[in-house]
Order: structure tokens, then sequence, then C-alpha cells
């Protein structure tokens, strides 16, 4: 046995001549009670655990077999030995197929009754032993898989952190724009649970957003930073940027939806944007999400050649351009934020960066989304 308690043991039988027998044979190794019909066996049952049930087949009211179905619901590690006649045989093999381990012959060869008994014990003792293996296993499973959980939130926050250095270092070079990143990056995730997105999906549109403009890397200082307008050569060289940023992200496997977002976020829903005219839905739902979220705050934000736009003005601008720059699902997703959540991020990307809103918080909230279809 698998500890020093006297194993518990249930005989059932209505002739108590029966019950008396295998009492008395059982009960020097093993802890006996008996009932008399199938209801009290339940009945007892209910109040105490027991290794192993012994059980006629035919008894008045419920019969053994009836019986089976209700012990394997209730107690599923109890063991069940049934007590067949010689006339009740098919019934015994009926049993089995219930879910019975095994079955005694009227009238009782004790020697096999101690035999029977021994081997439904064993039985019992590897159904216990399987699932206190099975359950340590799970334990495990969930402990190694909250360490790994740890771990790569641990590296994505390294890459995070490493990404967020890159767009820092980025601003440097266009002071017009600079916070932008954190702020579109803010709003894009707000904007993204609004819409439905998932986990995944979150995480794609959170890098993306924070390296739209890496592609700006391959653009000459002198384009990037001219005061004056942009002859219609110096527009081209600037429109190449996001074909520049995609190929800086390919062959980075993480970095793969987010480098969808970096190559279309300039794409229009009218198929008038570059630099390859997708429309509609060809152009990918997290770019389509960050180009409302991104016409948002360019509106709203201060610029040296003018004072940023109002909530109610920059919303207005979006319903213009609905159809035509921006996917109207998105449009409509980016109403149903309340503009108290707008001006709480915008509020937020105001704070020294060790106090902003922690925007992996943005994608965590996601995965209550994680089976939602996006619209």
């Amino acid at each position: 046995m698998l500890n020093n308690v006297s194993p518990r043991i249930l005989i059932v039988d209505d002739e108590r001549e029966i019950t008396e027998i295998l009492a008395d044979l059982l009960s020097e190794h093993y802890n006996c009670q008996t009932a008399g019909s199938a209801e009290q066996a339940l009945s007892e049952l209910r109040k105490a655990e027991f290794e192993l049930v012994i059980s006629d087949i035919t008894m008045p009211g419920m019969s053994g077999l009836d019986m089976i179905p209700h012990v394997k619901q209730m107690c599923p590690n109890t063991v069940v030995v049934m007590i067949s006649g010689m006339q009740t045989v098919e019934s015994a093999i009926g049993a089995l197929r219930l879910g019975a381990f095994d079955y005694l012959m009227k009238p009782f060869d004790l020697r096999q009754v101690e035999a029977v008994v021994k081997r439904a014990l064993e039985h019992h003792d590897l159904i216990v032993a399987k699932q206190r293996y099975e359950n340590h296993l799970e334990e495990l499973v969930e402990q190694r898989t909250a360490e790994l959980d740890r771990a790569l939130d641990s590296l994505e926050d390294a890459y995070r952190a490493t990404l967020r250095a890159l767009t820092t270092a980025l601003e440097t070079r266009d002071q017009e724009t600079h916070g932008h990143s954190e702020r579109v990056v803010s709003y894009s995730l707000r904007l993204g649970r609004e819409y439905g997105l998932n986990r995944e999906q979150m995480k794609a549109l959170e890098f993306g957003s924070l390296l739209h403009d890496i592609g700006k890397i391959g653009v000459p200082d002198s384009i990037l930073r001219k005061p004056a307008k942009l002859t219609e050569e110096e527009w081209v060289r600037m429109r190449e940027h996001p074909l520049h940023g995609q190929q800086i992200l390919r062959g980075i496997e993480f970095l793969q939806g987010a480098a969808r977002v970096v190559a279309q976020h300039h794409e229009k829903w009218d198929g008038t944007g570059y630099p390859l005219g997708l429309q509609e839905e060809d152009i990918d739902v997290n770019a389509r999400i960050f180009a409302v979220a991104d016409a948002f705050d360019a509106i709203t934000s201060d610029r040296v050649y003018r004072r940023g736009k109002s909530y109610e003005a920059a919303a207005q601008e979006l319903d213009d351009w609905s159809g035509r720059q921006f996917d109207p699902k998105v449009v409509e997703a980016f109403h149903r934020v309340p503009k108290e959540d707008w001006e709480e991020l915008h509020r937020l990307s105001l704070l020294p960066k060790h106090d902003q809103f922690d925007v992996r918080r943005m994608v965590q909230m996601a995965e209550s989304h994680q089976e939602v279809a996006v619209r």
C-alpha cells in the first residue's frame, strides 16, 4: 500500500450472511464496512472514502450494475469488484464493461477472494500513483511555463528597450517630431485594443509603431532636415523610407509583423498612398490602425509653424478622410474610444519616461480579446 493506513473496503450485499463472511475474512488486514443495498452504499461513499467496493450484482432496488456509474462519478479512484453467481456470469462480464475491475463467483473460494482483493487494491495504488505523477507533471509544467514566461517577458523588455533607444537616436535627427514615436505607440495600442486585435497583433502593432520611421536612416540629412519645401526629386527620395525600413527589418523573425507596419504605414485606403499603392484590406490591418493614430498625433501636436488642433478638430478631419485615406472601420473604432482616454494618453506622454504609461500593459489588456476576430 502507499501508506501504513489499512485500506477501507465497503462490502455491499442484501444477504447479510455474505457481507459477514467477507468481512470476517478480510477484516484481519483491512478496514471493512458493510451495506445492505446499493442506495446505502452510495450514502456511505458520500461520507467517507473507500479504496475498494465489493458489491453483489442482483439486489432489490438499485442493482450492483446500476450502482457502478454512480461510484465512478462520485469516487473516480475507488475500485469496484462485483459478486456474481453462476446464473449471472453474463452480468459480471457486463460489469467489467461498465468499469468494474474484476468479479467474484459464488460460492466463494476464499483464496480467490484474497487474491482478487489484493489485485484490486494494488490497482487502486497504481491509479493513485499515476494521478499523483500527473499532478506533479502539471505542477512542473506550470512552474516551467511561468519561468519561461518570465524569461520571455524579460527578453521582450530588452528588445523593447533596445528599440526605444534606437528610436530616440533617430528622433535626434528630426527634432520637430521629438516624442512622436512614444505617443503614437500609445495611441495605436489604445486604438488596436478597441478594434479587437489579439495579443500577437498588439505586439506587432507596438513594435511597428515604434519603428515606423526607421527607414529614414537611409534618407540624407540634407533632405530630412531641410527647413524649406522639398523638391519633387527630394520627395521621391523621402518616399523611399518605408521600403528602406522593411529592408532593415527583413530576416528578424520577431519583427515580421512590425515590418509590415513599417512598409505600409503611408499606404491609403483608396490606393493613392505610397510606396506600393495598396488599397483597402490589402493594406495590413496594423498599418491601417497606425495610420489613424499617426494622423491623430500629427493633427493634435504642436509644430514650429503651427499649434496643435483640438480633439474635436482632429476627429472631424479623420471623418473627412474616412474611406479615402483611412479605413472607415478603424475611424469608427477611434470614435468608440472616449475623448478622455486620448487626453490621458497625451498627458502621460508629457511625463518623464520613468513615469510614463507602460505600453506592455496595453498589450496584456488585449489577451481578453484573444478569440475576437478582427472586425
